[in-house]
């Protein structure tokens, strides 16, 4: 039946709920499984050790920082700069605004 539906391809007996679509029945569940414990895995990896799991993260971590892409000398100079300018400009900024609250509160409220 199915190879039948393949070869047609009319798509006249597709399931017609999304729990159907996934191969799940949409009747009553089936009986007799309910009530046990998920069995265990087998195809779970064994406990590795502690100094292992060490050395493989940091062997992943030394992987990782070949990959970055550092910036060059001249790069690293343009950035540092740009940070400090703006941190200063940032700083004068707040500087100005607490400065006029600060005006504007001695004016309201007086000493």
């Amino acid at each position: 039946m199915a190879e039948e539906r393949e070869a047609s391809g009319s798509g006249q007996d597709r399931p017609s709920t999304a729990a159907d679509r996934r191969g799940r029945r949409s009747g009553p569940a089936p009986t007799g499984d309910k009530g046990r414990a998920t069995a265990v895995r087998d195809g779970r990896p064994a406990k590795i050790s502690l100094p292992k799991r060490l050395v493989r993260f940091l062997r992943e971590v030394v992987a990782e920082l070949r990959k970055v892409i550092w910036p060059t000398r001249k790069q690293l100079v343009t950035y540092t700069i740009v940070v400090l300018v703006f941190v200063s400009f940032m700083v004068a900024l707040v500087w100005l605004l607490d400065l006029l609250f600060a005006q504007g509160v001695m004016l309201l409220f007086g000493t």
